[in-house]
This record gives structure tokens, sequence and C-alpha cells, in this order.
């Protein structure tokens, strides 16, 4: 049923909203913006029976929402700079990305992400640990404690998202996990006295697939395809570099004691409301 509570929640949330729009008009119109190219295309796919598209559009349409649940549930304050950051990934990595294909056509944009991924949930977890290393006063985490467990928490999300993809291209027939071609392979599996030596073959021209009946099923010109493995490792070592980048900034922030424009930009701080209304509670 619709308690009492309820009612009350909805003008609080509605005023938030309003302040967010005062306050942080260039974060605001993105939203805006981005949900309604998101839309618009979403509405496109549908009429054009394309659903995959239409699945990434829902999916951008979901994500867009993660920035104000994260701030309603955890009760903190995101910047508008971070905020804006999140929100261009959401749809650089949805939308471009997988609807537009820009994973395959664009170089270097699938790294470019994985490193913005890397910083992002870094500076989530870093945050949210800060946070809570503050409420928790019987609990004091030192510097580098605290910038380490940041330093996990990032990539600890990008494990899982490896995990994801994989998954994704064994359950449901995609290719996220994206296919190198190389010309050199080194492999025990060709070692024919099982000794466990390393066989190098090298300048490997093309790769020529056959199907049971010797049939020739596809052709690869100038190498052969790595399924996965050297994707999967470059994610995870620029997922790293993101960390690593946003946990010295995050280290620097808390030795300062808070000090530092550059730094605040990406760190959210504890809801200035619930502040207000904890000193005037008695």
């Amino acid at each position: 049923m619709f308690k009492r509570d309820d009612a009350q929640k909805i003008p609080s949330l509605y005023k938030r909203l309003k302040r967010r729009q005062r306050e942080h008009k260039s974060t605001f119109w993105l939203y805006f913006i981005l949900r309604l190219l998101v839309a618009v295309l979403a509405i496109i796919a549908l009429f054009l029976g394309d659903f995959p598209t239409l699945t990434f559009c829902v999916v951008s349409l979901l994500l867009f929402l993660l920035p104000f649940a994260v701030e309603e549930f955890f009760q903190i304050e995101l910047p508008a700079t971070l905020e804006i950051i999140i929100l261009l990934f959401i749809f650089c990595s949805q939308v471009l990305g997988e609807a537009a294909s820009f994973y395959v056509n664009v170089p270097l944009w699938d790294s470019i992400l994985h490193t913005v991924n890397g910083f992002l949930c870094a500076a989530i977890g870093f945050s949210l640990i800060d946070i809570l290393n503050k409420k928790k006063k019987k609990i004091t985490l030192s510097p580098l404690f605290l910038t380490v467990l940041a330093f996990c928490f990032s990539m600890t999300v990008g494990v899982l998202w490896e995990f994801f993809e994989f998954f994704m291209d064994k359950v449901m027939h995609t290719d996220m996990q994206k296919d190198f071609l190389l010309s050199t392979l080194r492999t025990v599996f060709l070692d024919e006295s099982r000794s466990n030596v390393v066989i190098t073959v090298k300048n490997i021209a093309k790769t020529v697939l056959y199907g049971e009946n010797g049939e020739v099923l596809a052709v690869i010109e100038g190498g052969f395809l790595d399924v996965g493995v050297i994707d999967t490792m470059k994610d995870l070592l620029l997922n790293f570099v993101g960390a690593i980048v946003f946990c010295i900034i995050g280290y620097c922030y808390v030795l300062n004691k808070g000090d530092g424009k550059f730094a605040r930009q990406f760190i959210p701080t504890v809801n200035r409301e619930n502040t207000k209304k904890n000193k005037s509670d008695p």
C-alpha cells in the first residue's frame, strides 16, 4: 500500500531534482540530451526491427539512472565532473561502441574506455570507502590502506566485466572478447613427445578453416586468430593503469585532508541535506 512516508519522499525527491537542475546545469542538460538521443535511436531501431540496437538503447537508458541511484542509496553527492564522465562513458560504450560499432571501426576505442573504466571504478570505490571510514569512529583506515582497497575495488569490477564478456560470448554467442590477428604461435600442443616443450611457428601467412566434409569454411589472411585471451589481458592491464592513476590522485587527496580542486572534481561527498539534518538533530 502507499504509505504516508512514501508520500513525503516524493516532494523531497522533486526538490533534489530541482536543486540538481539549478546547481548542475551542465550535467542536467547533458543527461537530458543523451537520454533524448538514445530514446530516438531506440524508437528507430524498434520500427526497423533492429533488436540488438534496441537492447543496447534500453540498457543505456537504465544505466543513465545509475549516478542518481548511487546518490540516493549511499546518500552522497557526485561532483558534476565525475557525473559527466560517467554519463559520457555509458553513451560511448553502449550506444557508440556497441550499437554504432565503434569498437570495431574506431582504433583504440575499446582501450580508451577500459582505461576510463578503471579510473571511474577506483574513484567510486575510493569515495565510498572514504565516506564509510569517516562515519565509523572506531575504525580509521590509513591513506595507503584506503587507496589499496580502492584499487582492489576497481580491479574486481574489471575482472567481473571480463567474466560477463566471456559469459555473453559462450552463452549468447556474441563476440565481446574481440579477436587479435597474430603471425606467430607458441604452444606445447604441437609437441609430439608430450614433454612440455614449446613449439614456435613463425611467419604464419594465413589460416584455412575446414569443415567436417573437407569444405573450406573461411580463410584468414595475415595469420591466425587469438580468440579473446589477448583482448582480456589488454583490458585488465588498461583497467590497472586507470585505477593506478586515480589511486595516486586519491592518496594525495587524503594526505592533504580534502584539499585540492582537481581531486574534488572526482570524489563524491556526503549529501549536504543529510549533513544539515544530522546537525539539527538533538
